[in-house]
């Protein structure tokens, strides 16, 4: 599979709600399948075939197998130190990704707490300068969070919900003048 296939493929696997909500549980812990179908309220079989669809496109990794009742159960997680950007999928698929996280979001409101939060929504111009520090304080949220991610129901935690969704539009520099490009001192 080339490499524009692949990120389709990526992209494709996240475009759906209960896979999302596996990414996110599966970022505090590895679980099998059984434990996330307990955790989502899904079937085992259902679970268990999304897990597979993650993990065959490379967005779940296998950290251990245990043994239950005779079988062996993989104990899967999601390790978004791994992720690259895609920057190959057609607007199509972009777009059943949005999709699928804006449902998502709005399934997360739906149990929102009271208390601090914030939320942004904005088009506008601004300097390449400004465009590539915006996404790199955007990247280092997202790694700590990941990285600071804990097992669902952690006593003294706080449950969070974080999106972003950040790209050029149309009508302004583009190609390399616009691209953002990780800091190569900072770890992907």
């Amino acid at each position: 599979m080339d490499e524009d296939a692949e990120a389709v493929a990526r992209l494709r696997a996240t475009a759906h709600p209960l896979r999302l909500r596996i990414l996110s549980l599966l970022t505090g812990e590895a679980m099998s399948a059984a434990e996330v179908a307990r955790a989502l309220g899904t079937t085992h079989a259902n679970a268990s075939y999304h897990l597979r669809v993650l993990h065959d496109v490379g967005k779940l990794v296998v950290e251990g197998e245990e043994r239950i009742r005779g079988g062996v159960a993989k104990r899967y997680r999601y390790d978004a130190t791994r992720e690259v950007a895609d920057r190959g999928p057609a607007v199509e698929d972009r777009i059943a990704f949005a999709r699928a996280n804006a449902a998502e979001v709005e399934r997360r409101l739906l149990d929102a707490a009271p208390g601090a939060g914030t939320s942004s929504d904005l088009e506008t111009w601004v300097s390449p300068q400004t465009w590539r520090r915006a996404v790199d304080l955007l990247h280092e949220a997202s790694r700590l969070l990941h990285a600071e991610a804990l097992p669902a129901g952690t006593p003294d935690t706080v449950h969070v919900s974080a999106t972003h969704t950040a790209f050029t539009m149309a009508g302004g520099l583009t190609g390399e003048a616009s691209r953002w490009n990780p800091d190569p001192e900072e770890p992907s």
